[in-house]
């Protein structure tokens, strides 16, 4: 049987103001009819300007050197060249959205916020069938029943702002397979989306395609995903193939030390004590004397550096029409939630996305007013009651208490240079003049591996990883004691987020900090915590040291996050069934004694070692 895709020395140039920049150098594959290729690499290595070639959508300043994107068609038609299309030619068209489609990467970006979801899924079918409005309404409300949606009737009608991020990325899958195509091309299908969604658009990409008898090419940085999808792999850097062959291969016998590089910088739960992430690259972090003079922590301060006590939060929401607004009935983001953070300590907070981690970290930080509950924070012996702090005392809150922020890119302004983004937390703190500012750019840059020489930049000109580092130097620039990480690794691939992750864990050590580690995937969270809350809907459902968490979680809900980290291990598979049952699952399907209603939530019961897990205390006297 004839390859479906074959793609033969394809050499990308791209033209930045006169100077020609090779973004692929003669790369080659073959994917079969039915097969699922990964194509693996860090950001930038050119994964995805691979698929924009075989779509025909490369940005206006890209050129296709030489090679060739040979594609032949199941049905038994002629096998056609794409390099040789008109991009906006009929040919063309006849092909992309129809035999090769695309799942995007971002979905909310990818989706209108003007059209519903169902003229969205059901364009690409209008344009490529002659087929009635019914009918093709009918289809599509077929295809977001495939692809999982609850209640496709009324999907149809809805706005992606209405969905989740797990229902958007759906529709862009629906979107995607409407017109049933030979080769699906997915993104980073899995990147914005937390753990136990990820598992499930994974399963669900691996079910359809069985169905639909359709070859997959994923794009990804993640090995974990490759290991529970794949049957082949090409792994790119900067532009060239690596290694490329089948995956048991691959991950059994990796022959280049790129890819013996990237399965080194995956965080996973096998890891011995004092064991550390390998970056495909490291990070040199040096201090400076204006970073290193920070006082020392007083003998009778005590340890305890955070309290959070019985902390509510609630949203109104919105109902009625467009001319007709009213108030509908209060979502309460978090509900009783307390902990304790001692000095020195990372304490890692985990759960689904939507569970309330970031409200909970907005609370603390009094950038939103709970509904009631106490945050007592220790300012070296002096203790700030931060839900009832005047201006001053909580501006004297936030010197000692920052904040690193989830996405790189939209944290940081873009018209503001480097050097003035590190300087305005000195400026609005009235810390220092002029001279002792620019000095502590300098050293701030040391300090998370950059150049000073590029103080002058502006944060488009770095990746993303640079800027999270950047982002990471702004939050030190107060020197303060204790720092909220909101997601700090979760837009970065593997390579990046291991630099990151070692650099937390070295200016903790460095300088004597205590983090807030808030993600979504327990095995970073193993890798930097040293303590770990479990969180969802709301509430706390399982508290203990890291070593006790891992070697004998509880919750249902625990076991199911554990269960969707996906291994780069061939015989570690994903089990949907695992996770199913715990993350994905409503909190009153659960067994005894950990169900619970909005009547009747249970308690934490304490169980040894510093081990409390969220259980209905009735069902527990009985079974005791």
């Amino acid at each position: 049987m004839a390859d479906l895709i074959d793609v033969r020395d394809l050499s990308i140039d791209f033209d930045d103001r006169g100077t020609r920049i090779r973004a692929l150098d003669r790369v080659s594959f073959r994917i079969a009819p039915g097969d699922t290729l990964a194509l693996v690499g860090e950001s930038g290595s050119g994964k995805s300007v691979t698929a924009q070639a075989m779509m025909r959508i490369l940005p206006r300043n890209a050129t296709i050197a030489s090679g060739s994107v040979v594609f032949t068609p199941p049905d038994g038609h002629n096998p056609i060249d794409i390099v040789r299309l008109v991009p906006d030619g009929r040919a063309m068209r006849r092909i992309r959205g129809a035999r090769i489609s695309m799942i995007f990467q971002e979905p909310m970006v990818s989706l209108s916020p003007l059209h519903t979801i169902g003229d969205q899924v059901s364009e690409a079918l209008f344009l490529h069938r002659k087929i009635s409005h019914r009918a093709g309404m009918r289809e599509t409300e077929d295809m977001l029943r495939r692809v999982g949606f609850p209640d496709p009737p009324r999907a149809l009608r809805t706005y992606p702002f209405e969905l989740s991020g797990g229902l958007r990325q759906r529709a862009m899958i629906a979107m995607a397979l409407v017109c049933r195509p030979s080769l699906l091309i997915a993104d980073e299908p899995t990147t914005a989306l937390d753990v136990t969604m990820q598992a499930q658009i994974l399963e669900l990409i691996k079910s359809l395609q069985a169905d639909l008898g359709m070859a997959v090419l994923i794009i990804t940085h993640d090995l974990g995903v490759v290991a529970n999808v794949a049957q082949s792999v090409v792994v790119l850097y900067r532009g060239r193939v690596m290694e490329s062959g089948p995956i048991d291969a691959i991950f059994e016998r990796p022959a280049h030390p790129y890819l013996r590089a990237l399965l080194r910088a995956v965080p996973h739960f096998d890891m011995k004590p004092g064991e550390r992430l390998v970056p495909v690259r490291d990070v040199e972090s040096e201090t400076g004397p204006l970073v290193e003079t920070r006082k020392a922590w007083p003998a009778d301060a005590g340890s305890e550096h955070l309290r959070v006590r019985n902390i509510v939060k609630s949203f109104t929401t919105r109902a009625g029409g467009f001319l007709i607004r009213r108030e509908g009935p209060a979502f309460r983001a978090v509900d009783d939630v307390s902990l304790t953070i001692r000095r020195g300590q990372c304490f890692g907070l985990v759960g689904e996305s939507g569970c309330g981690k970031t409200t909970l970290s907005k609370v603390i930080m009094r950038a939103l007013e709970p509904d009631r509950g106490e945050v007592t924070y220790n300012d070296r012996g002096r203790t700030i009651d931060v839900v009832h702090a005047s201006s001053d005392a909580l501006m004297q809150f936030r010197r000692r208490v920052q904040y690193i922020f989830q996405d790189p890119f939209g944290s940081l302004s873009p018209r503001m240079t480097v050097f003035d983004i590190l300087r305005e937390p000195l400026v609005i703190h009235g810390i220092g003049d002029a001279d002792h500012r620019a000095q502590m750019a300098k050293e701030l840059m040391r300090l998370v591996g950059l150049d000073p020489r590029y103080l002058n930049r502006y944060p488009h000109s770095f990746s993303g990883g640079q800027r999270q580092r950047i982002g990471i130097a702004r939050a030190l620039a107060l020197s303060p004691d204790l720092i909220l990480c909101d997601e700090p690794v979760s837009a970065l691939d593997v390579s990046i987020q291991a630099q990151v992750l070692n650099l937390l864990k070295d200016l903790q050590a460095d300088l004597g900090l205590t983090y807030l580690f808030i993600s979504h995937n327990l095995a970073v969270v193993d890798y930097v915590a040293d303590e770990i809350a479990v969180m969802c809907r709301g509430r706390i459902v399982e508290i203990a040291p890291r070593e006790v968490l891992f070697r004998h979680p509880m919750h249902p809900y625990t076991l199911g996050l554990l269960a969707a980290v996906p291994y780069p291990d061939l015989a570690r598979k994903l089990d949907l069934g695992a996770v199913m049952r715990g993350a994905a699952r409503r909190p009153e399907e659960w067994p005894a004694p950990y169900a619970w209603t909005d009547a009747s939530a249970g308690e934490l019961v304490h169980v040894g070692d510093g081990h409390r897990v969220r259980m209905q205390t009735a069902n527990v006297r009985e079974a005791a």
